[in-house]
């Protein structure tokens, strides 16, 4: 059974950094995409960061400050999201994504990342 779970979220300040991990299992963790999403209150999910299989390359949402950093560990079998700096605007929840698995996405249940002073 594939799994995603995300870890690494909660409360902190302004000016203040949080690492999120997300964990896959139930399939070969190394050949596949991953992705960050995020979700505001009463906005669309956008997209944060990608990385491909091996991690050499990765790409950011277009509204995505340059003060998150997308990487992974395949020997651990696990993608992270460091994230520096936070403002109250990155308030949301955020969601790990399995890209292109057998055709369609997965997504993990998110962990909720609240940025406030």
């Amino acid at each position: 059974q594939v799994q995603l779970v995300e870890s690494g979220g909660g409360l902190v300040q302004p000016g203040g950094s949080l690492r999120l991990s997300c964990v896959g299992s139930g399939f070969n963790f190394g050949r596949y995409a991953m992705s960050w999403y995020r979700q505001a209150p009463g906005k669309e999910r956008e997209k944060v960061a990608s990385i491909t299989s091996t991690g050499g390359n990765a790409n950011y949402g277009l509204s995505v400050p340059d003060r998150f950093t997308i990487s992974r560990e395949n020997g651990k079998n696990t993608v992270y999201l460091q994230m520096n700096n936070l403002k109250p605007e990155d308030t949301a929840t955020y969601f790990c994504v399995l890209r292109n698995y057998n055709g369609r996405d997965v997504w993990g249940q998110g962990t909720q990342v609240t940025v406030s002073s």
